[in-house]
């Protein structure tokens, strides 16, 4: 019985209906489940449902969920889309579709095992060869592989629609790196809080058992005792599409995130470079397409991938979900043959409709084609040619006589597709409930004899109407979907307690994060010295403007060199470029500076400016997304929204400069302080400090010594001390203990000896030596490493100084000899900290003895 409060917008959006649709059932009826939700968004209303909208968009930017488009012209990260409205099916059908899912998955299963096995499918020509051996999908150094379960597909997502018979429809197979699964996950959560009277009257299916069977499989592929496997995630990186999956995934699940490089092949094993030893992986998780896994067997020009994984693969001493060589079954064209691969090898009918599907290596499948192209679409069996479906209907005459010819010169690489007319779905387009088409991709893991089924899924619809075009990379928009039951079901989690609980290597830090945390350390403390120093100089400036006509006095002179030093920017306003064997005139340049301080500021191109700094500390920071929480992320958002600020900073009204700086400055300062206070004591946070620390003190000493190794006049030298103190936070501490009386040799003992203050040098220099010792010592375990040797000796010659002896000046030149000798010395070892680090920890370019223990065979070739 339709209530009248949901006549509104049901019958609204039952007129705008013009093909079946999933609210009404076979006889035009509202499905009962369809009704209870429009009762709900009825009493929510159009205008609310829109705010909820728009917080949606805002949580999912806050959570940093973003789909990468390739090849596209603007920035690569694509905020993800999810519609308010679910997609709905009750589980009276959803059982039905899981039995004919979990057929499909045990019959490419078998299909897999047979093409890299006794070939039986191609012996009786049940799958002609040219479609298997021709297609790029088929790698023959796969051929012998088989890894430990039964199960080689083990891993597998299907994309499905309704189709015109009113029932389930396969439209697509994914099997090589199935992704959505973190997606579908991240709809649910955002969902449940966003929009919680959804949920009132409705009964849904839960997503986690599947992610729970997810982690029992995984623990089965592992060693032999199935005691804490040392299982990683291998993506191919941030440029990846799904990046954010990977990372989402992989805390989830709380498995290591690792590229390709993080990993080597040694003595038959696969092993993680962490920075203290190398951990011998037991599974991974690939999400990198199979012809990049392995460069020494597969795509030689790979960087992605492991050389030499295939072979431990056939050693059994590593497994992969999904293992290289399950691309065949994407191939299009195995759909033509499914129903008779399914009663060859399964002895019974295929449960699920596929579309319907012609291979046009056939000749009596090829006349078919040719002549009925305005009614079909054409694929090509091979999808990594990147060729986007063509729908026969949408060619003139000259374009469907170009697409015969091209058909007819390579015929087997052609796949025709019957173009269906499949269901919409309400979606929530510009404030309207409109029906949009739309597919579910359901998904399956290997479960012990069979699979288990996600009960829900990722469902994307069309942004345009009346067209089926759902891929994410034209704008899909992704709905949660759920499975809908009559009563509350409990689900008992499978708990399965390990033995081991001391062999947790889960939180392992690879060498290639521990070098991109001590980067992000300096990065971050990069920017934000700039910041200081740049908001020192605007505002002495602001002050002086109108003074002396258009030259600047002195001490600003100073200061602007000082900055191009600190910012390694030169010529800027050092003005040491040469030409012809003359110095260039720089006086112009200091006429009008603020023109090279917005390049300082806004210019992206340029190297050491804030802009380009930002862009590399954001690129760090997305490089270890996966150690960052929802708090953190949404500072990310600021800092990022502080980047775009900045880079239409055009204008000469320093005022408005300095209000960009200084919300950068907090931003920064607050994503400092988050990480701070929530990042484990652990190695990378030990790394991420001694590179904040580094890069301080390198920062220091460039601005101590080129403002002041040159004595001036007293005047000038104050107004110079004062902005050292400022920039360094220490003005007031100074003023506090010597009134206002500037004195370089106080000034000196202050900067240089105090302990107690967080800017000066001698604190942060024994901050240094406290987190580099708490590294791992890889080399000698009970001595110092060549790090902690370089910071001693600089920390040494900082409390041996004698601030008399700094100030002295040689008479002749007003140079300080013995404070700009100093300060070199110790910006050199500071310098020798960051690269001894790298040779250290970085590279990993030896092989550890903790690993070697058990080893007969002991390789002491580089990494």
């Amino acid at each position: 019985m339709i209530q009248d409060i949901s006549l509104g917008l049901l019958q609204s959006y039952k007129e705008k209906i013009n093909s079946y649709d999933e609210v009404l059932d076979q006889n035009g009826q509202v499905k009962p489940y369809w009704q209870g939700l429009f009762d709900t968004l009825e009493s929510i209303g159009i205008e609310e449902l829109e705010l909820r909208n728009q917080e949606i968009v805002k949580k999912l930017k806050e959570n940093g969920v973003t789909y990468n488009i390739y090849d596209s012209n603007k920035e690569s990260n694509r905020a993800w889309k999810l519609d308010p409205i679910p997609f709905l099916i009750h589980e009276s059908e959803w059982k039905t579709i899981e039995k004919g899912l979990q057929q499909r998955a045990h019959l490419l299963d078998l299909i897999l095992k047979d093409l890299y096995g006794p070939q039986l499918l191609i012996k009786n020509a049940i799958i002609p060869a040219e479609l298997v051996f021709d297609n790029s999908g088929f790698l023959l150094p796969c051929f012998d592989i088989k890894q430990k379960l039964d199960k080689q597909l083990i891993n597998y997502a299907v994309d499905l629609a309704r189709g015109p018979d009113g029932k389930m429809w396969l439209l697509d197979n994914r099997t090589q790196s199935p992704s959505g699964t973190g997606y579908a996950l991240e709809n649910r959560i955002v969902m449940s809080k966003v929009l919680p009277e959804l949920n009132e009257k409705t009964y849904r299916k839960r997503l986690s058992p599947y992610f729970s069977q997810l982690q029992q499989t995984v623990d089965t592929l592992g060693n032999n005792s199935n005691e804490n496997p040392n299982v990683v995630f291998l993506t191919p990186g941030p440029n990846n599409e799904t990046y954010f999956e990977h990372v989402y995934l992989s805390s989830y699940l709380g498995y290591t995130l690792v590229q390709g490089n993080d990993l080597l092949v040694r003595d038959g094993f696969v092993w993680l470079k962490s920075i203290d030893q190398l951990e011998r992986v037991d599974v991974i998780i690939k999400r990198l397409d199979d012809e990049w896994c392995d460069p020494l067997e597969l795509r030689r020009d790979s960087l992605l991938g492991i050389p030499g994984l295939l072979q431990v693969i056939r050693l059994g001493n590593v497994s992969v979900v999904n293992p290289p060589g399950t691309s065949i079954l994407e191939n299009y064209g195995l759909m033509a043959f499914m129903q008779n691969a399914c009663k060859f090898l399964l002895n019974e009918p295929l449960l699920l409709s596929s579309v319907a599907t012609w291979w046009c290596g056939q000749t009596k499948e090829l006349n078919f084609v040719l002549a009925n192209l305005p009614k079909l679409i054409i694929k090509k069996t091979n999808r990594k040619q990147g060729f986007r479906s063509i729908y026969g209907r949408l060619l003139t005459l000259e374009q469907l006589a170009e697409l015969k010819s091209l058909i007819l010169k390579n015929p087997n690489e052609y796949v025709a597709q019957e173009e269906v007319s499949l269901s919409t779905t309400p979606a929530f387009i510009n404030g309207t409930i409109e029906p949009r088409y739309a597919a579910i991709r359901a998904f399956l893991i290997a479960d012990g004899e069979g699979y288990k089924v996600m009960q829900g899924g990722l469902t994307r619809s069309s942004a345009v109407k009346d067209k089926f075009e759902i891929s994410n990379q034209f704008g899909g928009i992704s709905k949660d979907t759920w499975i809908i039951s009559e009563l509350p079901t409990e689900y008992q989690e499978k708990y399965v307690e390990r033995k081991n609980t001391n062999n947790q290597l889960n939180n392992s830090l690879t060498s290639r994060n521990a070098e991109n945390l001590f980067w992000l350390g300096r990065l971050c403390e990069r920017t934000m010295a700039l910041r200081s120093f740049l908001k020192i100089i605007l505002n002495r400036l602001n002050e002086n403007v109108t003074k002396n006509s258009n030259k600047q006095p002195d001490f600003l002179v100073v200061l602007l060199k000082s900055l191009t030093h600190l910012t390694q920017t030169y010529p800027g306003f050092v003005g040491k470029e040469q030409k012809d064997g003359e110095e260039l005139n720089n006086e112009a340049i200091f006429e009008d500076p603020i023109v090279e301080l917005l390049l300082l500021i806004n210019d992206s191109g340029k190297p050491g400016s804030v802009v380009y700094n930002l862009q590399s500390l954001l690129n760090t920071i997305n490089q270890v997304s996966e150690k960052w929480n929802h708090d953190t992320r949404r500072i990310i958002n600021l800092v990022e929204d502080s980047l775009h600020s900045l880079k239409k900073t055009n204008t000469n009204n320093i005022n408005s400069v300095n209000h960009y700086l200084d919300k950068l400055h907090i931003r920064l300062f607050s994503f400092y302080g988050n990480i701070y206070e929530t990042l484990p004591r652990d190695n990378g946070f030990y790394l991420l400090e001694i590179g904040k620390n580094v890069e301080r003190i390198l920062s220091l000493i460039s601005v101590f010594r080129s403002t002041l190794n040159y004595k001036k006049i007293e005047e000038e030298e104050a107004v110079l001390m004062e902005a050292i103190l400022e920039n360094h936070h220490l003005l007031a501490q100074y003023r506090n203990i010597y009134k206002s009386h500037l004195s370089l040799k106080a000034v000196i003992n202050m900067v240089f000896l105090e302990k107690n203050l967080p800017y000066t040098l001698s604190y942060l220099l024994d901050t240094l030596s406290v987190y580099l010792s708490k590294l791992p010592k890889i080399i000698e375990p009970h001595r110092l490493s060549i790090a902690e040797k370089s910071a001693l000796e600089a920390s040494t010659i900082v409390k041996l100084i004698d601030a008399d002896n700094l100030i002295r000046i040689d008479e002749e030149t007003q140079f300080r000899p013995e404070l700009d000798q100093t300060l070199s010395d110790v910006f050199e070892l500071i310098s020798d900290v960051s690269n001894n680090l790298s040779s250290l920890y970085f590279n990993h370019s030896v092989m550890q003895h903790s690993v070697l223990d058990n080893l007969e065979i002991i390789d002491t070739d580089e990494i």
